[in-house]
């Protein structure tokens, strides 16, 4: 754990996941067949407490959703890439957006589309019910589930790890 915690202390920017990071990968249909899916306040609290700290957050999905826009727009993540099959294609782009080199980078992911991109970042994570092959690649196991406060215990052991401000 101690190495662990000693790469995510040269995190400078959190990648994550929406389904089963953000959410807990649940799809509610309405009677219309909208889709509605369940964010937790503490993980947009975390995207708050690490803008506070200058540490931007940025969502990379293969879904292409209007609710991931509106939540990202309203907790103000710092980039939206959605529609993202190949999730680690993106990684130059983000690190010349952001000036980082792609250890400074830390990705949260649940599944096996996530694992090219959590191989080539300095550190990952996964919810504490991400599929095993996940979790046994990351860097991080999560105690909570996802939708449960996943991006927020990241959030949290970044700041802390950096001796940062965790209070809003």
């Amino acid at each position: 754990m101690k190495n662990q915690l000693n790469k995510i202390k040269c995190i400078k920017v959190v990648l994550t996941d929406v389904d089963c990071v953000l959410t807990d990968g649940g799809m509610y249909y309405t009677e219309n067949g909208d889709v509605m899916k369940k964010f937790h306040t503490r993980d947009g609290m975390g995207v708050s407490l690490l803008r506070k700290n200058s540490i931007p957050t940025v969502i990379v999905t293969k879904e292409k959703t209007k609710f991931v826009k509106i939540w990202s727009k309203k907790m103000k993540v710092d980039k939206l890439y959605d529609g993202i099959i190949n999730k680690e294609s993106i990684l130059p782009k983000i690190c010349s957006r952001f000036n980082v080199d792609s250890k400074e980078i830390a990705y949260i992911g649940d599944d096996i589309n996530d694992v090219g991109l959590m191989k080539l970042v300095g550190f990952s994570a996964a919810p504490f019910d991400a599929v095993e092959s996940v979790k046994k690649l990351c860097n991080y196991v999560c105690s909570a589930k996802g939708g449960d406060g996943v991006f927020r215990e990241i959030a949290d052991l970044i700041i802390k790890s950096r001796g940062g401000n965790d209070q809003y």
